[in-house]
């Protein structure tokens, strides 16, 4: 038998996405008008899962801010698979700076943060197209950024650490988004 073989199932079943029936839904609804900002995000490995995880939903754009690292590093590329290639990114010098350009093109601006004013993922009604900020490991969201932001989103967690490493924080957000955003007819609009 071979590695990932079952006795019962005679192989390995898994297909890719595309190939199933509920791929179509996903499909029609073209790219997520959604902008991922991150804000002095240290470790090469959260900022290459990013990329994977803006390739996988199909994101209009990743952006890199302050200390963020961009490709190409090695580091980086271990974790990203190629998805560096394959995502529209660019590098800046400050969160606060690209998030008022952002404004000024029409993005509500959202702090993904668990500050005292911040609403709960599931209840919040996002206004597409949006930018979702997400910030340094341990340090969190610039304060300046925090402020320049239009809402506050924060991922309800019941553990005792009230958080989530900020890679694994920005697929849950990302996937939150999609389904939104699929909810609302996709770029037809609303139902």
């Amino acid at each position: 038998m071979r590695p990932g073989e079952d006795e019962d199932d005679g192989g390995d079943l898994r297909v890719p996405f595309r190939a199933t029936v509920a791929a179509d839904a996903w499909d029609r609804i073209g790219a997520l008008p959604v902008t991922v900002l991150l804000d002095n995000v240290r470790s090469l490995y959260n900022v290459g899962a990013f990329f994977r995880t803006a390739d996988a939903i199909g994101i209009t754009e990743l952006v890199l801010a302050g200390i963020t690292a961009a490709p190409p590093h090695p580091r980086l590329a271990k974790t990203a698979l190629g998805a560096e290639r394959t995502v529209s990114w660019r590098h800046v010098q400050t969160a606060v700076d690209e998030a008022t350009r952002l404004r000024e093109n029409g993005l509500q601006i959202a702090a993904v943060e668990t500050s005292l004013q911040a609403v709960d993922l599931f209840e919040w009604r996002p206004h597409f197209p949006a930018c979702v900020v997400f910030g340094h490991e341990v340090d969190g969201i610039t304060p300046a950024m925090l402020e320049a932001a239009d809402v506050h989103v924060r991922i309800p967690t019941r553990g005792s650490k009230h958080s989530l490493n900020v890679a694994t924080a920005g697929g849950v957000v990302l996937y939150e988004l999609l389904r939104k955003y699929q909810a609302l007819g996709g770029p037809t609009g609303r139902r």
